[in-house]
């Protein structure tokens, strides 16, 4: 039968970009490049609780399209780096600090692209260590103040979890199903389905949200460090307006994401979103466009 769309076009030989994963002193790190860089500043991608490296390969593989070279990691415990202590003993102070060794492993300091509870390990990192980066820019974040709020929302949304978690002091029954996944973190649309998210989860501890609240946490004041502040539609747990007053606290610039939930980087215009993303650092670094050739 012959095609309904016929071409002569031969498949490209080779992607614009490399990716090269690799587990070294016990944390995983997944390193695309690009064919042709563009910026000499390199992008640093934190995820979010319960995830791993592997919740960024889209933007990752969007980003080196744009000629930023990037290199997203995992948490001990996290997708495929080993856990390296029990995970319900594991505190924002600990993560924190694998945060900061990330950072410091980078000849020049990354942009630093920060998800959920990789948004409150930057905003400790810009406290306690250093206010000092080219740029950041915080996905779904955790609000500047207190995370109690979250606590109280999950139990309205899964109470038999919420229990579950109590009982066994891990954070790890709020995802034991593809459909308790999905009422946390995806919208009404995605590109993933509930079972692949479930798939690729892991335990998490359940001290994180609650170490972020008075009197164990105060944000920074007046950060300097260029900050984006991107907040999601459809998130389940943290409020829109929350979010926005948070973000004006930090003195970020602000946007929300359309029809995107907690996993704004799974949502049907996640590439829009990114896309916004590049052309804010390109203003924010002071780097030129990249010319792009027409033939």
């Amino acid at each position: 039968m012959q095609s309904l769309h016929p071409t002569t076009s031969a498949p490209p030989t080779a992607l614009p970009f490399s990716q090269e994963r690799s587990v070294v002193g016990g944390i995983e790190r997944v390193v695309v490049r690009p064919r042709v860089k563009r910026h000499k500043t390199p992008l640093l991608f934190a995820h979010g609780m319960w995830h791993g490296a592997w919740c960024w390969r889209p933007w990752q593989e969007l980003f080196a399209l744009w000629g930023w070279e990037s290199v997203a990691f995992s948490l001990p415990g996290h997708g495929e780096s080993p856990m390296q202590r029990p995970i319900r003993w594991c505190t924002l102070g600990y993560y924190t600090d694998f945060l900061v060794k990330e950072i410091e492993r980078f000849e020049h300091k990354p942009v630093v692209m920060g998800h959920s509870l990789g948004t409150a390990l930057t905003q400790r990192y810009l406290k306690d260590h250093g206010d000092d980066l080219p740029a950041v820019v915080m996905l779904a974040p955790w609000l500047s103040r207190s995370m109690i709020g979250l606590v109280g929302r999950y139990f309205g949304i899964d109470l038999p979890g919420a229990l579950a978690t109590i009982l066994t002091l891990t954070a790890a029954p709020c995802v034991r199903s593809a459909q308790s996944a999905a009422r946390i973190f995806l919208g009404r649309e995605s590109t993933c389905t509930p079972e692949e998210l479930h798939a690729e989860l892991c335990a998490e501890s359940m001290l994180l949200p609650l170490q972020h609240n008075p009197p164990f946490w105060t944000p920074p004041k007046d950060v300097q460090s260029p900050l984006l502040w991107i907040s999601a539609e459809q998130d389940a747990l943290i409020p829109e307006q929350a979010s926005r007053d948070s973000a004006k606290e930090f003195g970020a610039e602000y946007l929300v994401a359309a029809d995107a939930g907690h996993d704004l980087m799974m949502a049907p215009d996640h590439a829009l979103t990114a896309a916004f993303i590049n052309d804010w650092l390109l203003q924010k670094l002071g780097e030129p466009m990249p010319q792009i050739a027409v033939a």
